[in-house]
C-alpha cells in the first residue's frame, strides 16, 4: 500500500492521545523476524537490480542499540546498484540524539562536499530521526530521506520502549514537544517513511508522516526487527531511490 505524495505543510504534531506503544501481538511477532531472511535468500533474484544508481553517497544510520552491521544487507544491496553506500562510523547508537545529531550533521556536509553533490540518507528506527533532523538542517546537502520504522513524532513515547524509559525519569511529553517544534522547519526535500502495522517497537501511526511539504508513505508487511533485511523493504527502498534520481 503506498501513500499519496503530500504537497502541503500543515500544523506541527500534535500529542496522539489515542496511541501508546505497539500492542503485544506485534511485540510477539518480532519473533518471526527470521523468516524475512528466509525468504530474501530465496527469492533475492526478484530484486529490481536494473534500478542501477550513479554512484551516488548513501549514508546509513542505524537503530537504537544498533551499529554499522545491521544495515548490512542494505548496505550490500545498494553497493550491487551502484550507489556509494556509507555506514556513520560511530559504532552502536545509544540514543544520546543531542550528542550525536551535531556529528551526523558535520557527516552529512562533509560527504556531500566530497562528492561534490547532495547525498541520501537511510535511516532504521531511530536512525531516521537522525536522518530527518539532519535534512533540516542541512538541506542542500540532502537530495532525499528515506526512513525505515521510524518514530517521525514523539520520540520513544509511543515505542515499546516507553514504560522502560519512562521509569527512569525521562520525560516524554517534554521530548515530544521538543520534537514537534523542529517541524516549524519543514523539510524541503523529498522523504519517504516506510511502515509496517505489525512493527512492534514502533506504533506505526507514529510512522506516517502528514506534516511535511514532500513526503509519502508506503506501508510494507514486516516486523520492525525485518526492516533491514525484508526483500519487500529493498524493493521499494531501490524504487524510491530511482524514482527521485529520474527527476
Amino acid at each position: 500500500m503506498v501513500g499519496m505524495v503530500s504537497t502541503r505543510q500543515q500544523n506541527i504534531p500534535q500529542p496522539m492521545d489515542t496511541v501508546s506503544g505497539p500492542p503485544i501481538s506485534n511485540v510477539l511477532r518480532e519473533f518471526l523476524t527470521p523468516l524475512e531472511f528466509a525468504n530474501l535468500l530465496l527469492f533475492w533474484w526478484r530484486l529490481p537490480f536494473h534500478l542501477r544508481g550513479n554512484g551516488q553517497t548513501v549514508l546509513l544510520l542505524p537503530g537504537l542499540g544498533g551499529g554499522e552491521r545491521s544495515m548490512a544487507v542494505i548496505r550490500e544491496y545498494l553497493r550491487v546498484l551502484g550507489y556509494g553506500p556509507q555506514d556513520w562510523g560511530m559504532g552502536r547508537n545509544d540514543g544520546r540524539v543531542m550528542e550525536k545529531l551535531p556529528r551526523v550533521n558535520e557527516m552529512v556536509h562533509t560527504l556531500a562536499r566530497d562528492a561534490g553533490r547532495p547525498i541520501i540518507l537511510i535511516g532504521w528506527s531511530l536512525g531516521g530521526y537522525f536522518a530527518r533532523e539532519a535534512a533540516r538542517d542541512n538541506p542542500s546537502d540532502v537530495s532525499q530521506v528515506i526512513t525505515l520504522g521510524s518514530p517521525l513524532v514523539g520520540g520513544p513515547k509511543y515505542t515499546a520502549t516507553a514504560r522502560f524509559f519512562g521509569r527512569r525519569g525521562l520525560d516524554h511529553d517534554a521530548i515530544e514537544a521538543r520534537i514537534a517544534a523542529r517541524y516549524r522547519t519543514p523539510l524541503s526535500v523529498p522523504v519517504t517513511s516506510i511502515y509496517s502495522k505489525g512493527d512492534g517497537v514502533v506504533s506505526w501511526q507514529a510512522s506516517v508522516d502528514e506534516w511535511s511539504p514532500h513526503a509519502e508513505n508506503i506501508e510494507v508487511s514486516t516486523t520492525h526487527f525485518g526492516f533491514g533485511i525484508s526483500r519487500e523493504v529493498l524493493t521499494h527502498i531501490a524504487e524510491r531511490l530511482a524514482l527521485v534520481q529520474a527527476r
